[in-house]
């Protein structure tokens, strides 16, 4: 493995804004079998509920679920139960989760009118399972049942002799579920009325899963979404204004081999991710991301000593291939210090990421070509001249290089941290 630049502590320096907690709570058949699992949002290790707001909340489940801990590690391939506000609704963001994995959940909150119906019928036509929260008969989400596959119920606050009535205006397709079970008479009683799922403290209470995600910078996400606001931008300008930020980089190679999109193949640059994502995708993901807050604070030092190992990659390799064909260095340099910013061994860190065999292989302390490019860029880091120019001469590159690619790659990081400070 190639060492991390003066063998920075993940303990010491890792920003703790970066852990990401999503809790998952199991929603059983009347036998006890696992039909799927709510996915929540979590401040912390130790909360114990939510007391974000709600569209800040789901935009945190959708983007650490998805990409940072990963669907099937939360659910076990099971159908992840996503809380779904108006704004999330109308926005069109659901269509980032892969129909086949989620059940997006309406929350009681939402204001049923023709926009938010019209949004439920398109997404029951693309094959999406809905389900309402808290249902109560008689409410606006009536108009909502002829869209919806799952009823949640509140065994709490439903009165008993309003159980009757709400189980018979349920349309045969639609799947019940008692939610907030927490005694072994409350599961008997919501079974002899006729509900088939079932979720609360009598089963299981929340667990919490922790990960790590990377700081972002807050100028680049803006320019990002200026871009694409403009529909004059081209992929080479959004593929610029991507690779400036590490953050954006990693969640755009992470995004396109999640399971929403189902694809698993080797990408040689930003530019290739975006053609494959599209324009429209691309638009929505920064969107999430921006309403998450992914992008509070300014980038921390293992961000900015990565674009600048992902620039001086990029920068040697193309005196041997010319600038279309350096693309794929700028990833090695990028994904150098994965391990150390997601606190993951970085086997585990580039696991999903779709990157070439060569690049990988460079990662994981393998020799060849971009293993000895990145080895100049680290001794170079270190001061090592004689070496960082010895490692170069012996894979053909002319030493000369690497003090012009390093020095560009300084100037290019500080122009982004300036930038970034003005605004």
């Amino acid at each position: 493995m190639l060492p991390v630049d003066a063998q920075i502590s993940m303990e010491t320096q890792a920003d703790p804004r970066a852990s990401v907690y999503v809790a998952r709570q199991p929603i059983l058949t009347a036998a006890g079998g696992v039909y799927g699992y709510e996915l929540l949002y979590r401040s912390g290790a130790a909360a114990t509920s939510c007391t974000t707001p709600g569209d800040l909340a789901a935009a945190r489940v959708f983007s650490d679920a998805l990409l940072t801990l990963g669907l099937d590690t939360l659910t076990g391939g099971r159908r992840a139960f996503i809380n779904i506000t108006r704004q999330v609704l109308l926005a069109d963001f659901a269509t980032l989760l892969p129909r086949d994995g989620v059940v997006l959940e309406l929350l009681e909150s939402i204001d049923v009118d023709a926009e938010v119906i019209e949004a439920c019928k398109q997404l029951r036509e693309r094959g999406y399972l809905l389900a309402l929260d808290d249902y109560v008969v008689g409410s606006s989400a009536d108009a909502l049942l002829p869209f919806v596959n799952i009823v949640k119920v509140d065994m709490l606050t439903t009165k008993p002799e309003q159980h009757g009535r709400l189980v018979a205006a349920m349309p045969k397709k639609v799947k019940l579920v008692a939610e907030k079970v927490e005694s072994i008479d409350v599961f008997s009683f919501a079974q002899k009325l006729g509900y088939q799922l079932f979720q609360g403290y009598y089963f299981s209470r929340p667990m919490t899963f922790q990960g790590r995600s990377m700081a972002g910078r807050r100028v680049a996400y803006v320019r990002l979404l200026a871009a694409l606001n403009n529909p004059d931008a081209t992929v080479l300008q959004l593929e610029e204004l991507i690779k400036q930020d590490g953050s954006l980089s990693y969640r755009v190679l992470r995004c396109v081999n999640s399971a929403a999109f189902g694809i698993r193949r080797q990408l040689h640059s930003i530019r290739q991710a975006l053609v494959m994502l599209g324009l429209d995708s691309v638009r929505k993901w920064a969107s999430v991301w921006a309403l998450a807050g992914v992008s509070d604070g300014a980038a921390d030092e293992l961000v900015n000593l990565a674009i600048i190992r992902a620039r001086s990659c990029e920068r040697i390799a193309e005196a041997l291939y010319g600038p279309d064909g350096a693309s794929e260095y700028f990833l090695l340099g990028l994904c150098s210090l994965l391990d150390s910013m997601l606190g993951r061994p970085m086997a585990e860190a580039i696991e999903d990421l779709p990157v070439p065999d060569d690049i990988r292989a460079a990662l994981l302390g393998e020799p060849n070509l971009p293993h000895s490019v990145l080895a100049a860029v680290l001794e170079y880091e270190r001061g090592e001249w004689d070496s960082a120019i010895a490692t170069l001469e012996k894979v053909g590159i002319e030493p000369h290089h690497l003090p012009i690619a390093y020095g560009d790659a300084l100037k290019w990081a500080r122009e982004l941290t300036r930038t970034a400070a003005a605004a």
